[in-house]
């Protein structure tokens, strides 16, 4: 199995980047995994919503190169799901014919509606809000956390 995170942003703080380097390492006994950190589109101050509209464009467009197997992207609007569920959904894109699962994070400002569409699966964490960077951090703890599950590890309790 392939997981595939594309992600607008680079993460600002260490101790975020230090627990992302944590999971995508426990990962590696999994799967193969990669990781595509985009640039974030600048907006003014405050940009209106056709400023907005055009960076979630070309941000569309550096995520469609990176692409590929099973599409979920991470939106407000998204399924929720328990972590067994998660992992059901991973072990299954290979059933589907998906050797690679790519979840996509856009900016603080979401994801531009097209890459939405092209989702398999759409994927919300919660109702609540989290900090944009923290998402990044909790969905790499998720799928390392589906692996256990589907392996029948002593993490998930």
């Amino acid at each position: 199995m392939n997981i595939n995170l594309i992600v607008i942003g680079k993460l600002k703080e260490d101790y975020l980047r230090n627990a992302c380097a944590e999971y995508i390492k426990r990962l590696g006994r999994y799967c193969a995994f990669e990781l595509h950190e985009l640039d974030e589109c600048r907006l003014s101050d405050s940009p209106s919503e056709k400023e907005i509209a055009a960076a979630l464009k070309k941000e569309a467009a550096a995520i469609k190169k990176y692409v590929k197997g099973m599409i979920v992207p991470m939106c407000i609007e998204g399924r929720q799901m328990s972590s067994t569920e998660l992992s059901t959904e991973i072990a299954n894109a290979g059933v589907n014919g998906h050797s690679t699962v790519t979840f996509i994070i856009g900016s603080s400002f979401g994801l531009d509606p097209e890459i939405k569409q092209m989702g398999h699966l759409r994927l919300s964490m919660s109702k609540m809000t989290f900090p944009h960077q923290l998402a990044r951090v909790m969905l790499l703890e998720q799928i390392y956390r589906a692996f256990q599950i589907a392996g029948g590890g002593k993490y998930h309790k």
